[in-house]
């Protein structure tokens, strides 16, 4: 298999590589999200996750970034291409419950509720603006931009949008079994209390049942004057829905066959609706004798914080897929 599905047709000089960190209490319902070893604490996972992709390690606790069965978080990819690339990573905080211990840019959104109980994004409308100005700050920073994002609970807000939006979405999970049932009961749900007038909005249907990165991405895609490049698999598909009931022009989207070999999903059959050219990272990691990422080819994790766009661009700027691994390799045997 080829480290990256087909040959992207431009180059870089001067790459910049951002996640948008966001919160959805959609993460909180038990048994919806694995990124974090209690439902309550998936909230801190997008800023432990910015902490060690900045820096190297997390700060705020003492905790490995392993999963429970040993398995590497994204995180840890997205940092060894950090360090590989030399690019600084940025960070968007579109509303998450904790304070950022690292420097970010705010969109000053709130953390995305449970779109069963009520508007699951209040402000989307106002993020999308912020995301549009976002997008000419970023404009200034290089002439590719890899935009990827952290929240936890996200694919199943993704799922809610696509299905408002009329696609026939099945999205991924970072459990090796996907709470398929749990997560369509959530999107029955709140499919139902939609207006039909709130089906004409895009963003409207982000207030109702998306979460906080949705529209600031879709904002910044509408302004970045460059290259963009999404770096994630349903959620970042999910934007790119919007982008398109929007009439924007749409980016391209980065992430792992990981995501893509997904059974349980059906990224490939969505991205050809949308009209979306994916890129596919295969960076064997069942070859490179490390127990904990071999579990991303038997499904747990598969994507996250960018990982997949990371690696991405580190092969656009020219280094070797036996560069890039070697790096993986070494940086997670640092957190073992």
């Amino acid at each position: 298999m080829p480290f990256l599905t087909g040959v992207p047709p431009f180059s870089c000089k001067k790459p910049a590589f951002c996640v948008i960190l966001g919160n959805t209490l959609v993460s909180t319902i038990p048994g919806i999200s694995g990124a974090g070893p209690t439902p309550e604490k998936t909230l801190l996972t997008p800023n432990l996750d910015a902490e060690l992709v900045a820096t190297g390690r997390i700060t705020s606790l003492n905790l490995k970034p392993n999963t429970p069965t040993g398995c590497p978080t994204p995180a840890t990819i997205t940092r060894a291409m950090m360090e590989l690339t030399g690019v600084a990573p940025l960070f968007i905080n579109a509303g998450l419950k904790y304070p950022l211990t690292v420097p970010y840019l705010d969109a000053l959104g709130g953390v995305g509720n449970d779109p069963r109980t009520g508007d699951a994004v209040p402000l989307a409308h106002q993020l999308f603006t912020h995301g549009q100005e976002i997008g000419k700050i970023m404009s200034g920073t290089g002439d590719l931009l890899v935009l990827g994002e952290c929240v936890p609970g996200g694919t199943t807000t993704a799922l809610c949008v696509l299905r408002a939006l009329g696609y026939p979405a099945m999205v991924s999970s970072s459990f090796v079994r996907n709470p398929l049932s749990q997560k369509e009961a959530i999107c029955r749900d709140v499919l139902a209390g939609i207006a039909p007038d709130t089906l004409k909005d895009p963003l409207a249907i982000i207030r109702c049942v998306g979460d906080p990165m949705i529209p600031v991405a879709a904002g910044i895609a509408r302004t970045y004057s460059g290259t963009l490049v999404l770096a994630g698999g349903t959620q970042m598909l999910a934007v790119c829905g919007v982008i398109k009931a929007l009439k924007g022009l749409l980016p391209a989207i980065a992430t792992t066959v990981y995501v893509r070999d997904d059974r349980t999903a059906n990224v490939q059959d969505l991205a050809a609706m949308i009209g979306v050219t994916m890129y596919y990272v295969d960076p064997g990691f069942g070859e490179l004798g490390h127990d904990g990422l071999a579990c991303y080819c038997t499904g747990e994790v598969k994507e996250g914080t960018g990982a997949g766009g990371a690696m991405f661009m580190a092969s656009v700027m020219g280094f070797t897929p036996p560069q890039i691994k070697e790096k993986i390799f070494r940086t997670v045997q640092e957190y073992s």
